[in-house]
């Protein structure tokens, strides 16, 4: 019997950059329970197996990567860039860094999600991605990818906003509004809604501003909220969830 093939969401964008890129949904994996099932993430409850096959296929699906070309990253909702020459493999990161950058062909770097904003990024010669919450977008973690990719390649930067919580299902307190804000972002594209001291903030809409502010006009968003989708994570929905993830590596020769 034939494993399941994994859903691999793809930016029109991205085609054509000299990558292989993909956000990856819930669906094809082997994890039970709250994580099913392609959780890409160290959860409590999942097993190391389960997560190194999820890996494995995902992976495949991308363009038949080895799981030892992975670069993982902790993700601590701040604005640090790894810039990448080596793997860290499926079981390991690199460290405390909510961003990556490569000029090596071959490393997938990944960014993994359940409702924060997961963008991957090409330019000539060069891939990244960034993993952008609110307090990361606010703390300046997408200026900070960009300016490490340009100083890398001199031509033009395309990037893909992938899958997270809409405005619509993202309700906030008043400090979430002043981050943005104060990183440059207009509330009135972020903010949707309010309800009193409350707010409902589409991230993404900030992120997209942010990456145009940055010169970055070949954006990309795919359409889709987290919390309103059963075939994607989201912790807002279930706290216990899994993690999906994007995925980019630039491509040999």
């Amino acid at each position: 019997m034939n494993e399941p093939l994994v859903p691999l969401l793809r930016a029109a964008v991205l085609d054509g950059t000299g990558c292989a890129h993909g956000f990856t949904t819930r669906d094809g994996g082997v994890s039970t329970g709250p994580l099913a099932s392609l959780n890409l993430a160290r959860r409590p409850g999942e097993d190391d197996a389960h997560l190194a096959e999820n890996w494995r296929r995902a992976l495949d699906a991308l363009g038949g990567y080895a799981v030892e070309q992975l670069v993982l990253l902790s993700q601590v909702h701040g604005a640090d860039v790894a810039v990448v020459d080596a793997p860290s493999g499926w079981g390991a990161t690199l460290g405390d860094y909510d961003a990556a950058v490569t000029t090596v062909p071959g490393l997938v770097l990944t960014t993994r999600s359940a409702d924060c904003v997961p963008v991957l990024f090409a330019g000539p010669g060069v891939v990244g991605v960034a993993h952008a919450g609110w307090r990361g977008a606010a703390a300046g973690v997408i200026p900070a990818t960009v300016a490490a990719l340009r100083a890398r390649t001199a031509g033009p930067l395309a990037a893909a906003i992938g899958p997270a919580i809409s405005g619509a299902a993202y309700e906030v307190g008043p400090e979430v509004v002043a981050g943005l804000a104060a990183s440059g972002v207009d509330p009135g594209v972020f903010v949707v809604d309010r309800r009193g001291d409350r707010s409902y903030v589409d991230v993404g809409a900030a992120v997209e501003a942010q990456l145009r502010a940055c010169g970055v006009t070949a954006v990309e968003r795919i359409a889709g909220c987290t919390r309103g989708d059963p075939a994607l994570f989201s912790h807002r929905e279930d706290p216990a969830c899994g993690r999906q993830a994007g995925l980019i590596a630039l491509l040999v020769g």
